[in-house]
């Protein structure tokens, strides 16, 4: 039990690290007050996600592919979208005062839960030959460990992005950071997944 217990933790760190720094963003924006986002949205949004990943990888361990490999990638269209627009916006000069306006007050619960599955393609490929392999009481514990983390990981992205500090720095670059960040999500999950690539070769 242990050793499943902890190799489920090394698991999600390992496959979610690169969530934090965006969790971090999305709770920085959302303690500002400067967008419709709350903090419940990101928390509820990130295991809508997590647990569409796990149900996705378990059936593709029973062999049932929903979706082709090469076209997961194309979910990373949702934080390109995100950032794209948020640039847009950025570039046009708006200040403060149209906060309001921006990119990220349509990025809700379900907005969330995109970025969260747009960027678990790693955790998609990871997950499924694991739990392939276990039993089914092995499963059920790296899922509950699974499930735990997410709130410790959701936690420390608060804490990191509520921290005075951080919102101090962040109201002098978000107008850059959220368009740098959501853009360069995208464009690694198109290029990670070879979505990209795959595309290239259909023309």
């Amino acid at each position: 039990m242990l050793s499943t217990i902890a190799a489920a933790a090394g698991l999600f760190v390992a496959t979610n690290i690169d969530d934090i720094v965006v969790l971090t963003v999305l709770f920085a924006v959302a303690a500002r007050g400067t967008s419709r986002l709350r903090g419940w949205q990101i928390v509820a949004g990130q295991y809508l996600g997590l647990v569409t990943l796990i149900a996705v990888s378990f059936l593709a361990a029973l062999g049932l592919t929903i979706v082709p490999d090469e076209w997961v990638g194309l979910l990373g269209l949702i934080p390109l979208a995100i950032g794209v627009l948020a640039l847009v916006r950025t570039l046009r000069g708006q200040d403060d005062d149209d906060e309001a306006e921006s990119a990220l007050k349509a990025v809700g619960l379900l907005g969330v839960a995109g970025i969260t599955i747009a960027n678990g393609g790693d955790n998609i490929a990871i997950y499924t030959p694991v739990f392939r392999t276990m039993s089914t009481t092995d499963a059920l514990v790296t899922i509950v460990v699974f499930l735990v983390l997410l709130a410790l990981w959701c936690l420390l992205a608060r804490a990191i992005g509520t921290n005075e500090k951080v919102t101090e720095a962040l109201e002098k670059v978000e107008h850059w950071l959220v368009p740098v960040v959501f853009i360069g999500l995208g464009v690694f999950i198109l290029v990670e997944s070879g979505t990209l690539a795959h595309i290239a070769s259909l023309l």
